[in-house]
């Protein structure tokens, strides 16, 4: 089969493991081509750093991406993650429109927010913005405070008072509700079913069935880790796994490299140590 190809739309730090240094390598051990379309490059990741740089792509991405029409370039997945304005959301949403096919995969990451907060750069306007490009997408990957804004609900009665952290009956239920009727598959992350663990609830579009994956919880704080579960999912995908075995895959993926970064002692701003594990995803 020829190589499968991902435009992926991301940003790009120069150190601090995440987006494109964590998505291009991930999709390539798998078997994919990634054909990077970044959003702005800066000179470190946000968290933990002061004083780093910022180079808005915006006016290059509609620049990019009609080069690309020009040269009748076909995608098997558009894989979305962070984006910088409300004008980026647009011209993601365009692109799509544009480079969709038949077959098309198309993933977005909705990165609004963690912990119930949106993050600095997110404004109302933006979150609504990424609920629209959202219903673009096949598969989407929020975790709990995402699927919150993704629905125009409360963080709090989303989680019933945190009753709902732990119970699979309501986090199935938020996952189905998220597939717009059924309409797009689900990975919902942070879904934990009891205390010391962690892991997603899927729901599947093409079966209408909703499944947790579970792994042991690592208490330790990373960065990347939202964006190491949507790259290996959309890897798996594009190789043929189910969204469940996708979704399991990339959940033990995660424990394994949180685990070594906690053994390499790394600090919190340097992201999760993945690289020597890259491996583990070679033919799975």
């Amino acid at each position: 089969m020829p190589t499968p190809r991902a435009a992926v739309i991301h940003d790009l730090s120069g150190f601090g493991r995440c987006s494109l240094t964590e998505v291009i390598p991930i999709l390539s051990v798998m078997g994919v081509q990634c054909c990077p379309l970044p959003t702005a490059f800066l000179s470190t990741h946000t968290g933990g750093f002061t004083g780093f740089t910022f180079l808005d792509m915006t006016e290059e991405l509609p620049k990019v991406a009609e080069h690309w029409k020009s040269l009748n370039l076909r995608f098997n997945a558009i894989y979305s993650g962070f984006l910088g304005s409300e004008r980026q959301i647009g011209i993601v949403a365009d692109f799509i429109q544009t480079f969709r096919g038949p077959d098309t995969l198309v993933v977005v990451d909705p990165v609004m927010g963690d912990d119930g907060k949106p993050y600095q750069t997110y404004t109302p306007a933006m979150c609504a913005g990424m609920a629209h490009l959202a219903e673009l997408a096949d598969v989407i990957t929020p975790n709990l405070t995402e699927a919150a804004f993704l629905l125009n609900r409360d963080y709090g009665d989303l989680l019933d008072g945190g009753r709902a952290l732990h119970d699979e009956g309501a986090l199935r239920r938020l996952a189905e509700e998220l597939s717009l009727g059924g309409r797009r598959s689900v990975a919902l992350t942070g879904a934990a079913l009891s205390p010391g663990q962690t892991g997603a609830m899927c729901f599947d579009a093409r079966t209408g069935r909703a499944e947790a994956v579970q792994t042991e919880f690592v208490a330790h704080p990373l960065h990347g880790t939202g964006d190491v579960f949507a790259s290996v999912l959309t890897g798996a995908l594009l190789r043929g796994d189910s969204l469940r075995d996708a979704a399991a895959l990339a959940v033990e993926f995660i424990h394994d490299c949180a685990v070594r970064t906690v053994e390499q002692d790394l600090s919190l701003r340097e992201g999760v140590d993945f690289e020597p594990l890259l491996g583990k995803l070679i033919g799975r």
